[in-house]
């Protein structure tokens, strides 16, 4: 299992070296976050992509990001560096093969399950499946209405009587988006710091699950530093992209290994 890449490919090529990845015996589980800010978004998503079975993939929030940006004409903001996969000659391959992904993983008999942003309190796992592979249909058979209207921060907390886009885009921000929430489920979009730098009410997420035999592996929240308080959740993301480490985890071991940024 390893955190956000955010196209940082050097790094990635050294963390598999260090763990002996041989892609005809090993499963690669990526958290999502493959592409954006870093310096070699396709060689990252060339190489994913290469791996065929070998690599399972969840969505970030960068990745449809990416992807809203190819399918539905949506401007780049400054800081995104997408030209060079945008102006690849295997774009449209490398994009169809981006958007068939899943944005939740669970494998019952490791007893583990990844998405790139976590699972809210309200949710149970088999929940959490249902309504993953729910917005993924609806992606992949709308994917211009999608990807058009994916962006905004409402409706905010869920309400399973949603339908349509609201419910899409709800979910989304859920599995893609979510850092701070509420016992009530609404979610707060703006606090990107560690816990004790969120506003009066909301927890981390990961704080309002009850314990589970199944573990949950996220990515997303760079600042958390690899750490959280759930014995039986996971944080991967350890900002390489922003000049600090690379993290691997072994699923069944639990041994963790990082490289640092070659920035």
């Amino acid at each position: 299992m390893v955190g956000d890449i955010q196209g940082c490919f050097a790094e990635l090529e050294r963390l598999l070296k260090r763990i002996n990845f041989d892609k005809k015996k090993d499963f690669l589980w990526l958290t999502g976050d493959l592409v954006n800010r870093g310096p070699e978004s396709l060689k990252v998503l060339r190489f994913v992509k290469s791996l065929g079975d070998s690599a399972i993939v969840v969505l970030g929030n960068h990745d449809l990001h990416l992807l809203a940006i190819y399918f539905a004409d949506h401007d780049a903001r400054p800081k995104d560096t997408f030209e060079e996969i945008l102006s690849a000659s295997d774009t449209h391959e490398l994009m169809l093969w981006l958007v068939s992904k899943p944005l939740f993983h669970r494998d019952q008999k490791l007893q583990a399950c990844m998405s790139h942003a976590g699972i809210p309190h309200m949710w149970s796992l088999d929940q959490a499946e249902t309504f993953a592979a729910e917005l993924c249909e609806f992606i992949n058979t709308n994917t211009e209405e999608y990807f058009a209207e994916m962006y905004g921060n409402v409706p905010n907390p869920w309400n399973p009587g949603y339908s349509g886009m609201q419910r899409m885009r709800c979910i989304t921000n859920y599995l893609t988006r979510m850092r701070y929430i509420r016992p009530d489920g609404t979610l707060e979009f703006a606090e990107k710091g560690p816990p004790g730098n969120q506003h009066p009410g909301y927890e981390a997420w990961y704080e309002l699950r009850s314990p589970e035999e199944t573990r949950i592996f996220f990515g997303h929240w760079a600042s958390l530093g690899g750490r959280t308080i759930n014995e039986g959740i996971f944080a991967l993301d350890t900002a390489c992209v922003w000049g600090e480490s690379l993290t691997a985890q072994c699923i069944e071991s639990g041994v963790r290994t990082s490289v640092a940024c070659l920035a």
